[in-house]
């Protein structure tokens, strides 16, 4: 059956412009509010619309249950389930509202649908635009799916509901082993921000060298023989993942861009939008080597600085600000080879750096061993959804 034709409502949210907002009333629920199966609750950003304009407008209002789908990338056609909220909402004109009829579909099991491979791919053909993906709602209305019976989609939903539970709380041991490691930073070290300690400062181009990665030609890539090529999605906040590795062949004149495990690597553009830029990790030994594709950087440590030390000076965001030429203004982050020489930060005696690292290494014991549970786990939940959605 057709996505529209399963649904009791079908159709887009309301144009709301900047002069139709207000401080409090109607929450207007957006584009970024929508994730990949859940809801971004971002209640600093949070957008109103008084009643009055409600009524005005002839606003169609949401209601917990409903499924939302930005119909705007990254990725187009993602979709979530509104939660339970005590405010009423409505939703912006770049969203389709779906609500489903369940007596022929369950929304949880619709929203799992669209997470999966066999969803994207449909849309695909449908995707406009050139600079800025979109789909249109007739487009999305048209995409068709399978509905097994009820009691069918109550087996797959409570499968997959488990496993998600499973991978957010793996999710959220890595988050608070990430957030021990800096406390124990803060504690031993100080604020780098502030350099309560008093430690001597210094410009990094003292500390190390920095070596751009090579402009690698993506459609000669190869899946499955050769060296790793680490691209930004591989330097995911502060940890190295090899998921969804490409590869490249052996070539002499490239030796400038090899890395090996333990060296560092900085990612120097940023998602659209995002503030990811600059994440640092220090690289795995998953590979014997790898080569460093561009818009990343090689950080080649000189003397008197400790990698793990570095690695994690850098994650502050105090710090990441201060990289020059990084303003919120602007739609894509960069940040140059000079921007990382020219950053001035505080340095301890080497000594209170090694103690530091000691403690980083007995933490990330723990954290391979969550890491790896939760690469099983999301690898039990990608092969449910190609079984269940193909």
């Amino acid at each position: 059956m057709r996505l529209e034709d399963i649904c009791t409502v079908f159709t887009d949210g309301d144009w709301i412009e900047s002069k139709d907002q207000s401080e409090s009333g109607i929450r207007l629920v957006q584009t970024g509010n929508i994730g990949e199966g859940r809801y971004l609750e971002k209640e600093a950003r949070a957008k109103y619309i008084s009643e009055e304009t409600f009524y005005k407008l002839k606003c169609t209002e949401i209601f917990p249950g409903d499924i939302l789908v930005s119909r705007l990338p990254e990725p187009v056609g993602r979709a979530c389930i509104v939660p339970e909220k005590t405010e009423r909402m409505i939703t912006a004109v770049d969203c389709t509202i779906c609500r489903p009829n369940e007596s022929l579909i369950s929304k949880e099991y619709l929203c799992y649908f669209m997470r999966s491979n066999a969803y994207y791919t449909r849309l695909l053909g449908n995707v406009t635009g050139t600079t800025r993906k979109r789909i249109s709602r007739k487009n999305l209305g048209s995409v068709e799916l399978q509905i097994p019976t009820k009691d069918e989609q109550k087996i797959v939903v409570e499968r997959l509901d488990c496993l998600v539970k499973a991978i957010d709380s793996r999710t959220k041991e890595l988050q608070l082993l990430d957030e021990l490691i800096k406390a124990r930073f803060v504690e031993m070290l100080g604020n780098p921000a502030t350099n309560e300690k008093g430690w001597n400062e210094y410009t990094l181009s003292e500390k190390l060298n920095v070596v751009g990665g090579y402009a690698f030609k993506s459609n000669q890539f190869d899946e499955n023989d050769g060296i790793p090529v680490l691209r930004i999605g591989n330097i995911n906040s502060g940890y190295f993942k090899s998921v969804n590795m490409v590869f490249w062949r052996e070539d002499e004149s490239l030796e400038r861009y090899v890395m090996y495990p333990g060296d560092l690597v900085m990612s120097l553009t940023g998602t659209v939008g995002k503030e990811d830029y600059g994440n640092v990790c220090i690289l795995g030994d998953d590979y014997e080597k790898y080569y460093l594709n561009q818009r990343n950087a090689k950080l080649e440590i000189k003397e008197g600085i400790d990698k793990y030390y570095l690695s994690q000076l850098l994650k502050f965001e105090q710090i990441k600000k201060r990289l020059t030429g990084i303003n919120r203004g602007v739609r894509q982050a960069n940040i140059s080879n000079k921007d990382i020489l020219n950053l001035v930060v505080p340095i301890p005696p080497i000594e209170l750096q090694n103690q530091f690292a000691t403690f980083v290494k007995q933490v990330n014991k723990s954290k391979v061993a969550v890491q790896k549970a939760l690469d099983e786990t999301q690898l039990l939940f990608n092969s449910l959804m190609q079984e269940y959605f193909g």
